[in-house]
């Protein structure tokens, strides 16, 4: 989730029941659920037998199993539609999923806690929309002091921070500069919710009232309070908020896109054969258009990039 400094470590992922569902990724049935991965996801080889498969760790090419964390709560990113996970990331592993010969399984879980359930071993690497940021990278956390071991990006998207606000906007919010002395809304532990502790710095500072900001674990919880009036907007990444604007007559999207970064897939800094793997799989996808389809499904062809990047993010 967008832009500039996020913790990249120290952070807990809030327990839930795990519920099973079946998503199809690569053309296989994938275990899907709320909460931590357990054991007994449906397994078994990915078949893939060219230079791609070659270059993944023995462990996950024994398997053809590639375990995704992610917070399904993020349309049109990767969201929950009845039982199913879906959205865009979960088109682009599909994608990738087939030049690399394995599956993506995908394991529904709070955004704040990916990083840590991943670096504890409970999945190979992180598809969330979450943004590359040098925080992440390092390790470090808010106030920029190592929390952790950190973490590799692929770049695969480019997006900013938007604002959501009423249909008609009755409070009048075009930019953060708006905000000092109301409610806004936002999800924890996101970029977006970093521009807004800055902001509130900025009003306490020139001598206004701060920002009352309230942090969701989902931006859809974030939304529902912006829908009944309780804040004056959602602070969330771009394709997020032009999706919730665009799906019904509730919400517009004011003002300029705010620190635009890219999205990346997060893995751990001692998994280097998988993030290499991963950038080869998405150039290929690149180039036979396969991730140009995926994005002009879901609306975000114009935060495509060109080729992938490592670490690109700041």
């Amino acid at each position: 989730m967008t832009a500039s400094r996020l913790t990249a470590a120290g952070r807990t992922a809030r327990r839930v029941r795990l519920v099973p569902v079946v998503l199809a990724v690569g053309g296989s049935l994938l275990l899907a659920g709320c909460g931590d991965q357990t054991d007994g996801a449906n397994g078994g080889g990915g078949g893939g037998k060219g230079e791609l498969n070659a270059m993944l760790p023995d462990k996950i090419r024994s398997s053809g199993v590639v375990k995704v964390g992610t917070d399904a709560a993020y349309k049109p990113m990767e969201y929950k539609e009845g039982a199913r996970i879906v959205g865009l990331d979960v088109d682009l592993a599909e994608a990738m999923g087939k030049k690399l010969g394995v599956r993506f399984e995908f394991t529904n879980g709070t955004f704040d806690g990916l990083i840590t359930s991943m670096q504890t071993g409970r999945f190979d690497m992180i598809m969330s929309a979450m943004t590359d940021t040098r925080d992440r990278q390092e390790g470090l956390d808010e106030k920029g002091k190592k929390a952790g071991k950190g973490v590799d990006f692929v770049d695969y998207l480019s997006a900013g921070s938007s604002i959501l606000v009423r249909k008609g906007n009755p409070d009048k919010i075009e930019s953060v500069d708006q905000m000092c002395g109301k409610k806004v809304a936002t999800q924890r532990g996101t970029t977006s919710h970093e521009i807004l502790k800055k902001q509130t710095k900025k009003c306490v500072a020139d001598g206004e009232k701060k920002i009352t900001v309230e942090a969701y674990d989902t931006d859809d919880e974030a939304r529902v309070r912006l829908k009944t009036g309780a804040v004056v907007a959602d602070v969330s990444d771009f394709p997020v908020a032009a999706n919730a604007a665009k799906s019904g007559s509730d919400f517009e999207v004011v003002g300029d896109q705010m620190q635009s970064a890219p999205y990346g897939m997060a893995v751990s800094k001692d998994n280097k054969k998988l993030r290499d793997a991963l950038r080869a799989a998405l150039d290929e996808i690149i180039e036979d258009g396969s991730y140009t389809k995926a994005l002009e499904k879901w609306g975000v062809q114009d935060g495509g990039v060109k080729k992938a990047a490592i670490n690109a993010g700041s």
